[in-house]
């Protein structure tokens, strides 16, 4: 697991972001599993009051990006998502939705994550699957503490 990343730190490099605006908050991480938590209200729903399923899978990205960030050295490396699909099998009455992320493939330039969106019962709402691809950063090349390149 990244040594210089942290569930309180993943957090504070969400600020200002998509994942701010859609109030994603990760909640847990271990080694290969990862899970954060959305709020289905006016920010993720569609007009029929839904939770809208492009919110579900920017969920799923997150955490399945955020889940390799925790897997490598973001010093030497940076996580890019490749591809991303989802099945939306249900919708759900609850306040909050799950995005429970368990790495299934863990390569060394790519990592698949599948990434099962849940409600606070237990029901599955979606079913994903991302694709990270990781890439060794240049030596010309420098980048922040979020594996982001600049």
């Amino acid at each position: 697991m990244s040594h210089s990343l942290n569930l309180e730190k993943l957090n504070n490099l969400c600020e200002n972001t998509m994942m701010d605006n859609l109030g994603i908050e990760f909640i847990e991480v271990s080694d290969g599993k990862i899970v954060a938590k959305m709020p289905i209200d006016e920010r993720t729903i569609q007009p029929m009051k839904r939770l809208h399923g492009g919110a579900s899978m920017a969920l799923a990205e997150s955490v399945g990006s955020a889940g390799s960030m925790f897997l490598v050295d973001l010093t030497k490396f940076v996580v890019l998502g490749v591809e991303i699909s989802g099945s939306h099998v249900n919708t759900t009455t609850e306040k909050f939705v799950f995005g429970i992320g368990t790495i299934v493939y863990r390569g060394k330039s790519s990592h698949v994550w599948e990434i099962r969106i849940e409600d606070s019962t237990g029901k599955l709402v979606s079913l994903c699957r991302l694709t990270n691809r990781i890439i060794t950063i240049k030596k010309t090349e420098t980048t922040t503490n979020t594996g982001q390149l600049n």
